[in-house]
């Protein structure tokens, strides 16, 4: 039985203990959390019947830890990874890993350091129908790819801001595009392959925070295809869509839902139309139903019955293209990928 640590008790937390608490993965379990805030840990703690810490370090001490699950502020993501991988425990990050791509650099160089696994969640690509996809491209049955694009449509008022002083600030946080429309991001590039440049636009529309909430974006990928990005958490009243289209010149596929959870479009030449009803997926929220999936995997990976699927270079390559992104809203010019930031405030710690 994997045991597992949570450190950080706050929103994404309660997705996180509901599976590992109620044990709806066979072999991984939840044995104790951890926040700084003392009430939050407790809540979870008395509600799965595990040990409540406020320091992550006496927990690691005090219990057989075999997997270390870090869910605390987007800006310390990377300072706990480093810190929690001198006990050589396997760690789970996560979204976005890290805000800037040198914090990203030492959580991955700390982590090989110490002889453990890191895990970055990107749930949205265990989705049916985004599994799927990637089997189509990879086989090459939509042809040559020639657009990709993305649209989060989602809603966030100011009292979700609020919340925590930290949400929507460049130094723990970063917008929408570092925050909500992360994991579609690392879909579009897993999908497509590598970036060679962005050119980006953003506003703040409905909410006094000072990151974005609204952003287009155009790339370039360097097997010639274009792609956009169209995020925005200022869409009312409620969560509207979280989708994937891919054009090619054999077929066209879109996935939309409010988690890229359900077929809009699946059009392939010379293929006749098929039942794909057991690819579609009705999550709840737009956590979706991949976190079950994700821990299965990394369940397997830890007994040895499978490879990482996102491991810290894996994790790395979103950051890298959001920070490009930033860098281009800053200077109003496109930003080729491999760069150092100058402009990107992404991570400021001024």
């Amino acid at each position: 039985m994997i045991k597992v640590g949570l450190v950080g008790c706050g929103r994404i937390s309660k997705k996180h203990s509901e599976i590992l608490g109620n044990n709806l993965v066979k072999g991984i379990t939840l044995s104790a959390v951890c926040d700084i805030i003392e009430g939050k840990a407790k809540i979870l703690g008395e509600k799965y019947k595990v040990g409540h810490y406020t320091c992550m370090h006496e927990m690691i001490r005090d219990n057989e830890i075999d997997l270390i699950v870090v869910l605390t502020e987007s800006g310390n993501h990377a300072k706990h990874v480093i810190e929690l991988a001198q006990y050589g425990k396997n760690i789970i990050v996560e979204k976005p890993m890290a805000l800037t791509i040198d914090d990203a650099d030492s959580m991955i160089e700390a982590c090989q350091q110490n002889n453990c696994k890191l895990f970055v969640v990107k749930q949205n690509r265990f989705n049916n129908a985004v599994v799927e996809l990637k089997d189509l491209l990879v086989n090459k049955k939509l042809g040559d790819i020639f657009l990709g694009t993305i649209r989060v449509r989602w809603s966030r008022d100011q009292k979700y801001y609020d919340q925590d002083s930290w949400r929507g600030t460049w130094k723990m946080d970063g917008g929408v595009l570092t925050n909500q429309a992360s994991h579609h991001i690392d879909l579009l590039e897993w999908l497509l392959g590598p970036v060679d440049s962005v050119f980006a636009k953003s506003k703040t529309a409905l909410v006094d925070i000072e990151t974005e909430d609204t952003a287009v974006v155009i790339l370039n990928f360097k097997n010639g295809a274009l792609g956009v990005i169209e995020a925005t958490t200022a869409t009312r009243p409620k969560d509207l869509e979280g989708s994937v289209s891919v054009l090619g010149s054999k077929g066209t596929i879109v996935i939309g839902g409010f988690a890229v959870n359900k077929i809009e479009t699946w059009n392939i030449v010379g293929q006749e139309q098929q039942n794909l009803d057991h690819l579609n997926e009705n999550p709840k929220d737009v956590y979706g139903f991949g976190h079950i999936k994700y821990y299965n995997h990394v369940v397997d990976v830890l007994n040895g019955d499978a490879k990482i699927l996102v491991d810290g270079f894996q994790g790395r390559k979103s950051i890298e293209i959001i920070n490009a992104i930033y860098e281009s809203i800053e200077t109003e010019k496109e930003v080729f990928l491999r760069f150092k930031p100058n402009k990107c405030k992404l991570g400021d710690r001024l």
